[in-house]
């Protein structure tokens, strides 16, 4: 990958690199493990994708194997884009080394297929919180809740001279330029205005996460130093978080590549293609790529078939 240049449009700065392997938008944010990225259908490019993510309305699009980033400049994309996107790391060794601990079939074909997804380094709370949210529920919804919950609570993006860079989806969606909402502001929320913005059951759930991040109950600075087992214990501790929302928060916000959540997918794609003695452990440090190029491949690829 090389840093091609800086540019400028319309008064907002982009980078370009060129030569970036193993990175497709498309796949990135239609693999479930965001929320908040959107795909922007009039794009003069082959494939562009907008949101908000720390605090900051961005868009990456694609060109062969060049990739744009709108609304940042070289500094802030080394310091913090390139480690969001996970362009920080080789793909390519990760896949070898997936495919070096298993010589099952249907994962070298998922690993093969999927190849352009790249684990995001999401904000932890925004992680964490977006995970609970997500239980029970389908992506529209949830990117509705989170859009709501921004809007109420969030702080709006200056989105001058992005007009042409917006996603389709958030021209008509309040909130979905917001940014996600502090654990303060939802503990000033409270439970019940949070039942108002009909996340149900949840509500309880989001507001004891707030409640234990911002009291200090619950340190997510110290997870990145601790190992995936014992982070894994120590986020369930939040009322209603269980292993899948866990390893969900630690794998998208914590780049703990070893957290394998297990869903509803996951559990068919266990059953379908491995013995029953198989244990996500045997996958190695990686274990969590390898869960969401299985996901992808099922979710999208294989049930697109009608299998």
């Amino acid at each position: 990958m090389i840093f091609e240049k800086t540019l400028c449009e319309n008064k907002i700065k982009a980078v370009k690199l060129s030569g970036v392997e193993h990175f497709s938008p498309e796949l990135v944010f239609d693999c479930g493990q965001s929320f908040r990225f959107d795909r922007v259908e009039d794009s003069r490019h082959e494939c562009q994708f907008s949101g908000v993510a720390h605090g900051k309305y961005i868009s990456v699009a694609k060109d062969g194997d060049c990739i744009y980033v709108y609304n940042t400049n070289e500094d802030e994309f080394n310091s913090l884009w390139k480690v969001y996107f996970g362009l920080d790391r080789d793909y390519s060794e990760i896949n070898s080394s997936i495919l070096s601990l298993s010589k099952n079939p249907a994962l070298a074909d998922a690993v093969k297929k999927s190849s352009g997804i790249r684990i995001l380094r999401q904000d932890p709370w925004e992680a964490l919180c977006s995970f609970i949210i997500s239980q029970n529920n389908n992506i529209p919804r949830i990117k509705g809740l989170i859009s709501s919950l921004s809007a109420k609570c969030g702080v709006e993006c200056d989105v001058s001279g992005m007009e042409r860079h917006v996603a389709t989806a958030h021209k008509s969606v309040v909130g979905a330029t917001y940014s996600f909402p502090t654990p303060e502001s939802l503990v000033n929320l409270g439970e019940d205005g949070l039942r108002v913005l009909k996340t149900g059951f949840r509500a309880k759930y989001i507001y004891d996460a707030a409640q234990r991040v911002l009291s200090g109950q619950t340190v997510l600075a110290d997870i990145d130093g601790m190992e995936t087992k014992a982070a894994l214990d120590e986020l369930c501790k939040i009322c209603g978080v269980g292993p899948k929302v866990a390893s969900c928060a630690l794998l998208f916000g914590h780049a703990k590549l070893d957290a394998f959540p297990v869903d509803v997918w996951i559990k068919k794609v266990l059953l379908k293609y491995f013995d029953e003695d198989f244990s996500p452990e045997s996958l190695g440090e990686y274990a969590g790529v390898a869960q969401q190029y299985l996901f992808y491949y099922e979710r999208y690829l294989q049930s697109s078939k009608g299998e």
